[in-house]
């Protein structure tokens, strides 16, 4: 087994530091591509796993990044065209067979999808009005005679693994109903924007000096304040609340035909977007989502029953997906929490060019201020004032003091376990006295002893009549988990959740270009509001590996 650093040329001549790792042998082998702004080195000792698996395997610095020359700029531009030169330059080398699986977790998985599904003449990573013809630009740079149809197969892996895929500025900039999530770029941006290399805790120290930051108003100036702690300018963070078309990839995905396997966390922001993407890929897609955060099975906090070696997973499913051994179906696995148990998703056959239909578990339906449903404890009406927000990082519930912040419902215990696996929402009839106001929905679990750990979360933006009644359903995300029985059901409905959300300033102003806040006066009427769980009628229990790569 060897590694060697290359430099891959790409259609505008700029060279991309890339660690080729080979397996010792002269045979022709299939290749893993894994294209990253977060440091190849990092990737070494994958690389050596997927070598010691007969695999040729490759990381490369994006333009602009660690060894990388160029400019980067997120999201935009260069991606599909690099990743494309990238693909044909591995299809070319005496050791490939030809066949190539594109690799990525987070940006890097947004740089596998564009590269997977790049079109002759067109950029799916591109802004509208900024078209840039990465097959073309292949061809030009092969010269006269290429054909480009030719260069653009050459371009184009043969399967895609995405893990905790980041599908745009504007998925990861906002929740899809609006909100901004203002802690989460904020620590993307300081740690890799507007620089070379990567400060993972450079945010931590700029709030450990200035706690409030994230306090300041306009959010699009926050990145003056930011500067000021970091040492750098961040140009590029205004333009990253103005990027307002999402969904490009999945729509996109719907026309593809070769498999993916998606990868993700329940406890992922991202896990949305993950479920979307392989709910409507229109090739043989999988699915495993585990009771994870971004860091998935490399988190020191992932539950240890639940986890998964990923590296021979992946392995696995590249080795059947290459063969064509994959099912032309969609189905996948849901780790019910920490319970070390997995249930299955239901496969469904794949019809070109079809929306496959939305299938939750058995819908429970708890309704608010009843007995058996959620019990209001206080708060059907609150104020939410931007000054004195919800935190989203406490979930402690101050007692009622006859100033509520937030509607706060409670459920008797549970008479026996219950599994929970798919979407969850809620639905509620609400008044603001305000123009726009955010509505949040919080879902934690109560042990018998107390012990509070968050099981669902939602937030919406509304813009309306101030005083007019609403009926609003709040996405929670897909569930997986495993409650015991006596476990009782803690939901809070607020105004702001912040800092992992900026404030509504309830103006009716952009959130991210206003500068003055007012308090905003809630109403939550109990009668036809209501939460709806993903309840597993028919348990289909399930091991993980034999079920992605079926």
């Amino acid at each position: 087994m060897n590694t060697r650093t290359v430099y891959v040329p790409t259609p505008d001549g700029t060279a991309l530091a890339t660690d080729v790792c080979l397996p010792d042998g002269t045979r022709a082998l299939p290749a893993v591509l894994i294209r990253t702004p977060y440091g190849r080195v990092a990737h070494r000792a994958e690389l050596r796993g997927w070598a010691a698996n007969g695999f040729a395997a490759l990381a490369q610095d994006v333009r602009g990044r660690h060894d990388s020359p160029g400019q980067w700029h997120p999201f935009r531009g260069h991606e599909t065209a690099d990743g494309t030169a990238t693909v044909a330059w591995v299809r070319a080398q005496a050791w490939s067979n030809g066949e190539v699986v594109a690799v990525g977790a987070s940006y890097a998985a947004y740089c596998a999808l564009v590269t997977a599904l790049a079109a002759p003449g067109t950029a799916p990573d591109t802004a509208p009005g900024t078209a840039h013809d990465a097959a073309g630009d292949a061809a030009r740079a092969a010269g006269p005679g290429a054909d480009s149809g030719d260069l653009h197969r050459d371009g184009v892996p043969d399967a895609v693994i995405a893990a905790v895929p980041a599908l745009g500025l504007a998925e990861t900039a906002r929740e899809p109903a609006g909100p901004e999530r203002l802690w989460a770029r904020a620590g993307w941006w300081a740690a890799h924007g507007d620089r070379r290399d990567s400060d993972p805790d450079a945010l931590a120290r700029v709030l450990a000096d200035d706690p409030r930051l994230l306090e300041h108003l306009p959010v699009t100036r926050l990145a003056a304040r930011l500067a000021e702690g970091l040492g750098r300018e961040l140009p590029s963070w205004p333009r990253l609340w103005t990027a307002g078309e999402r969904g490009r990839l999945v729509a996109l995905g719907s026309a593809a035909r070769l498999p993916l396997l998606a990868v993700g966390g329940t406890r992922d922001p991202f896990a949305d977007d993950t479920v979307a993407l392989w709910r409507r890929w229109g090739g043989p897609s999988r699915l495993l989502l585990g009771p994870w955060g971004h860091r998935l099975t490399a988190d020191p906090a992932a539950p240890a029953r639940a986890r998964v070696n990923l590296g021979a997973l992946y392995v696995r499913w590249a080795r059947a997906a290459l063969s064509g051994r994959l099912a032309p179906t969609r189905h996948g696995v849901i780790a019910l929490g920490d319970s070390g148990r997995w249930h299955s998703t239901q496969g469904e056959a794949i019809t070109p060019g079809a929306t496959p239909p939305d299938r939750p578990e058995a819908d429970h339906r708890w309704p608010f201020d009843t007995p058996t449903g959620l019990r209001l404890l206080h708060g059907a009406e609150f104020s939410a004032d931007p000054d004195r927000p919800v935190r989203s990082d406490d979930l402690v519930v101050p007692d009622d003091d006859g100033r509520a912040d937030r509607c706060l419902l409670l459920s008797p215990p549970l008479p026996r376990p219950l599994d929970l696996a798919g979407a969850a929402v809620a639905r509620i009839n609400v008044t603001a006295d305000t123009p726009s106001a955010d509505w949040a929905v919080r879902l934690t679990a109560l042990d018998p002893s107390g012990r509070a750990d968050p099981l669902a979360f939602g937030i919406v933006r509304r813009t309306g009549p101030p005083g007019e009644a609403a009926d609003i359903t709040v996405p929670l995300g897909t569930l997986g988990r495993r409650l015991p029985a006596g476990t009782r059901l803690r939901a809070e409905i607020a105004g702001h959740h912040f800092p992992a959300h900026a404030r509504n300033p309830h103006t009716g102003q952009d959130p991210v270009t206003a500068t003055r806040l007012i308090p905003s006066r809630r109403t939550v009427n109990a009668r036809g509001s209501a939460l709806h769980l993903p309840v597993v009628a028919r348990r289909r229990y399930v091991e993980p590996a034999p079920e992605i790569c079926r």
